[in-house]
C-alpha cells in the first residue's frame, strides 16, 4: 500500500462544494484515510493501491490553487485505515488563531540536510510543535517538549515561556510541515524575526537523512494504523491503545494496567467503569470484524 501524506493552503470559497466529488473519487479508486477541507485548504493521510493514489493526487493537483501540491509517500504491508474520510472543518490544522495566514508570512524552510546544522548551533532554540503523546516516543536531541495536549494550546504556552528564548533563533519542526506553518506564522506575528521550519516535517527528514548521521532520537507517531515509523520511514513496534488513542510500546502492553482496547497505564483513571464496558464491546466488535475478514470502524487511528 502507499500512503500518501498532504496538506496545501490555498483559498476554497466553497469547501463543501468540493467534498461530494473529492470522495467519490476517493472511493472509486479503492483510496481510505482522512482528508480535511477548509476555506484555507486541504490536509489529510490517505491510502491506497498505485494507480489509487495516483488519481486522486491528479484530482486534488486540480482543484483550485494546488496545481504545485507537495506531498511524502511511505509504504504500509496493509491498509492501514479502516474507511474513508472527506470532512470539512474551520481549519485544516486546528491553532484556534484566526489571525494567522500561512499564506501571508512564515519560517524560513530547512531542507533535511541543512536541519542538523542549524539545530546544533548555540544560538538556535529548537521547539517541537506536537502534541505532548507524539513528544513522548520520539523527537531531536535537545529539542523543548512545550507538553501541549493538542495544538491550539501552542499560543498559550508560547506567552508564558517566549522569555526562554531572548535573543534565540527559533528552529521548529513537526510531523508532516503543517503545523509548522501555522506556527511560525503566528511567531513571525509575535515578532520573532528569525523562525526556521524543517521542511517536509519529521517524516522527509527520516525518509534523507542516514540513520548514522541522525539527530532524531526514537519514533515518529503517524495518524494511521502503523501508529510509529522510524528512520527510512520503517514501521515501528508500537500500537495504540483503543481507548486514549495514546502509542505503546511492546513494553507498555505488558503491563498489569493494559487491557486490550479498553484501557493502558496512561489512561486507566481517566474513563469510568461504563466507559470500559462500552470499549470492551467495541473490541469485541472489532475481533468479529477481523475474524471475518471485513474492516471496523473502531480501528482507524486518530483522526486527525
Amino acid at each position: 500500500m502507499i500512503v500518501a501524506a498532504l496538506y496545501k493552503f490555498t483559498p476554497f470559497p466553497d469547501p463543501a462544494a468540493l467534498r461530494g466529488p473529492l470522495s467519490a473519487v476517493c472511493e472509486a479508486n479503492g483510496v481510505r484515510g482522512t482528508l480535511l477541507l477548509a476555506r484555507e485548504g486541504i490536509n489529510g493521510t490517505i491510502a491506497g493501491s498505485r494507480a489509487g493514489i495516483d488519481a486522486v493526487l491528479a484530482h486534488i493537483r486540480a482543484l483550485p490553487g494546488c496545481a504545485d501540491l507537495e506531498w511524502k509517500e511511505s509504504t504500509a504491508a496493509e491498509m492501514p485505515f479502516g474507511r474513508m474520510k472527506v470532512r470539512l472543518k474551520r481549519e485544516i490544522v486546528t491553532m484556534g488563531q484566526p489571525d494567522v495566514d500561512p499564506l501571508g508570512s512564515v519560517g524560513a524552510y530547512v531542507d533535511p540536510a541543512d536541519w542538523n546544522d542549524l539545530i546544533s548551533a548555540p544560538d538556535v532554540a529548537v521547539i517541537d510543535t506536537r502534541n505532548d503523546y507524539e513528544v513522548a516516543i520520539g523527537t531531536f536531541a535537545g529539542a523543548v517538549d512545550p507538553e501541549t495536549d493538542t495544538f491550539r494550546d501552542f499560543p498559550v504556552w508560547w506567552a508564558e515561556n517566549k522569555h526562554r528564548f531572548h535573543n534565540k533563533r527559533i528552529a521548529m519542526f513537526c510531523t508532516g510541515g503543517i503545523r509548522c506553518e501555522k506556527s511560525t506564522a503566528f511567531l513571525k506575528q509575535e515578532g520573532i524575526e528569525e523562525v526556521y521550519h524543517l521542511k517536509g516535517g519529521i517524516l522527509k527528514y527520516l525518509e534523507e537523512v542516514p540513520e548514522e548521521d541522525s539527530l532524531w532520537r526514537g519514533g515518529c507517531f503517524v495518524f494511521d494504523e502503523r501508529v510509529a515509523v522510524g528512520h527510512g520511514l520503517a514501521q515501528l513496534p508500537y500500537t495504540l491503545c483503543r481507548a486514549c488513542r495514546r502509542p505503546l510500546a511492546e513494553a507498555d502492553t505488558a503491563r498489569p494496567e493494559y487491557e486490550e482496547g479498553v484501557q493502558c497505564h496512561h489512561c486507566v483513571d481517566e474513563y469510568s467503569e461504563a466507559d470500559r464496558t462500552r470499549f470492551r464491546e467495541r473490541q469485541r466488535q472489532m475481533k468479529l470484524a477481523e475474524a471475518r475478514g471485513a474492516a471496523h470502524i473502531g480501528a482507524d487511528a486518530r483522526p486527525e
